[in-house]
């Protein structure tokens, strides 16, 4: 963004001066990757050190859709995969053309006075013959990638792009290496909107980690596994060493509880196992370019001078299985366990606090509603997700929300310490209390110590997976009521349709901690000296089913 300008003007006397104020809006830079876990992110010691470090971190935060194409139109259009209609990959229910691109993120950004430039793959269907040279509405500079004639997949070496409606194919080289190209696109975006009056938003939408071209001579294919990714030559058998994470759900040994598409598969062969360790190596290797390309944009941010007024954002599509319940690479995304639908989300910037970690639940039907609320741009959608940024910016507040997790064969109901989910067609059931079972290894459907808590879950994701707008995000009905007592203390009770629930209690008094319960009533006496006129009073409950919430109030003045 340009500096404020003083302007003279031409004459023996000086005119009063015109000052064009630097837009105050943040620049806005996205980077997201394809199919990474949320666990792989320690890997990556520039995206900690610039990132991590310097902003906030969510432990909790998901893919509603844990799939590469409805993933990403809900991150352009801040609603769940049922309202935005993108339900797969392919048409006709999924893919490209399944999303309307003319009430999207970036057309709402443009809309209020942002330079919007896209860079990497976007949705999957795109570059097809029918679309080739198309440039989405909403979008000021435009370099996606495509896909070669006849190939079903992105190459890593020499990649394709429309660059603002013309095509571009760049030598197969090592010097083309996909990630680099896309990073040296992304830097020459940030030089171009440094020199805008306009703010600017950049998506950069890394292939990597996703399998690709080309076949490497190192690549060990098995049944399951049969395409990885493809390293750069200056990463190759940097992981060579590293071991595929050996939870207690790798090769899980009884899957009987699990619906019958995991029930039915078997367990990994040595030659599975062998290539399995390859693919994973690989992974990792691929995603050190990433990690270059983070570092390469933010000193592109800082030289410009434009890092303090950006907000980075650094997330995935989804997550990927590795071997987990037996599921195998090449069905490794789309699942409703933890590491298929957990992603990445790092998010630094104005007004963020540093190395800071939030706990409450976040997904990627959030990411439009933050961007939106910082840019000062009015969405043209009803959105399903919340804002983030009061959970960055107060370490109190908790939403007590549900988050919805969706595909063509299920809907599930993810709380902060439960999972439940539904498979269409009557093909099952699955529960699981991820406080005691992280790992999803018992499904807890048929347990009768668990038939409450199952009754209540199932009841709220009926109406969680054909929500729409704030619906979406309704947290539990509790009430904060306040009563002023004969001696000026206060009386603070919780109560609400949902006060059954409650498991615990903490009051604060413009911040501080006041009074704690754990059993019922859930309430406190708060003393005069505390409670004057105009004071917070915040209580911050949780409840057995598994969500936290934070409810706000204000001390009237003594009628």
């Amino acid at each position: 963004m340009a500096c404020a300008l003083t302007v003279l003007a031409a004459g023996s006397q000086a005119a009063p001066a015109v000052t064009q104020q630097a837009d105050p809006r943040p620049n806005i830079v996205v980077i997201q990757t394809d199919d990474q876990t949320a666990d792989s992110l320690r890997y990556l010691a520039n995206v900690r050190r610039l990132l991590v470090r310097q902003g906030v971190s969510f432990d909790d935060s998901f893919a509603s859709y844990p799939l590469c194409c409805p993933s990403r139109a809900t991150f352009l259009t801040g609603q769940y995969a049922h309202n935005h209609g993108v339900r797969g990959n392919e048409p006709p229910l999924g893919g490209y053309t399944a999303l309307d691109h003319s009430n999207t993120l970036p057309v709402w950004l443009q809309r209020a006075g942002y330079q919007t430039s896209f860079v990497g793959k976007y949705l999957n269907g795109y570059g097809s013959a029918d679309n080739r040279t198309e440039v989405p509405p909403g979008w000021s500079d435009w370099r996606a990638a495509v896909r070669a004639p006849g190939e079903g997949t992105l190459s890593y070496v020499g990649p394709i792009l429309n660059e603002n409606g013309a095509i571009v194919a760049y030598p197969p080289t090592q010097a083309n290496y996909q990630t680099d190209v896309f990073t040296r696109k992304a830097v020459d975006a940030i030089r171009r909107g440094a020199s805008s009056s306009e703010p600017f938003f950049l998506w950069l939408a890394y292939f990597a980690p996703h399998s690709g071209l080309p076949v490497d001579a190192d690549d060990i294919p098995a049944p399951g596994v049969r395409l990885t990714p493809s390293p750069a030559a200056r990463h190759r058998d940097a992981f060579s060493t590293e071991p595929v994470p050996w939870t207690p759900a790798f090769d899980e040994a009884d899957v009987s509880d699990k619906p019958r598409a995991v029930r039915t598969l078997p367990r990994l062969t040595t030659d599975q196992l062998v290539a399995l360790q390859e693919a994973y190596q690989q992974r990792l290797e691929s995603l050190l370019a990433v990690d270059e390309g983070v570092a390469a944009v933010v000193d592109a941010l800082r030289t410009t001078g434009e890092l303090e007024s950006t907000l980075v954002v650094f997330t995935s599509d989804n997550g990927f299985l590795h071997g987990e319940h037996r599921i195998l690479p090449d069905r490794g995304k789309g699942w409703p366990y933890e590491v298929s639908a957990r992603v990445p989300l790092v998010i630094r910037g104005p007004g963020i606090p540093r190395n800071r970690r939030v706990k409450d639940l976040a997904a990627n039907v959030d990411l439009a509603p933050t961007i939106l609320q910082l840019a000062k741009a009015a969405p043209g959608r009803v959105l399903d997700g919340r804002s983030l940024l009061p959970l960055v910016r107060d370490p109190l507040a908790d939403y007590g929300r549900d988050l919805l997790l969706e595909s063509s064969t299920y809907i599930a109901i993810r709380t902060e310490r439960y999972v439940f989910i539904a498979y269409h067609k009557l093909r099952g059931r699955e529960l699981y209390d991820l406080r005691t079972d992280p790992y999803q290894l018992q499904s807890r459907h048929d347990d009768p110590a668990f038939r409450e808590i199952r009754t209540e879950l199932a009841q709220r994701l009926g109406s969680l997976g054909t929500c729409f707008g704030a619906s979406c995000y309704a947290g539990p009905r509790l009430r904060l009521r306040l009563s002023r007592q004969a001696n000026l203390s206060v009386r603070a009770r919780i109560g609400g349709e949902d006060a059954s629930w409650i498991a615990s209690t903490r009051f604060y008094v413009n911040g501080k901690p006041v009074a704690a319960r754990s059993r019922a009533p859930f309430g406190a006496i708060l003393p005069r000296s505390l409670v004057r006129s105009g004071a917070t009073i915040r209580a911050h409950v949780r409840t057995t089913d598994g969500r936290s919430v934070t409810i706000t109030r204000k001390v009237a003045t003594p009628g």
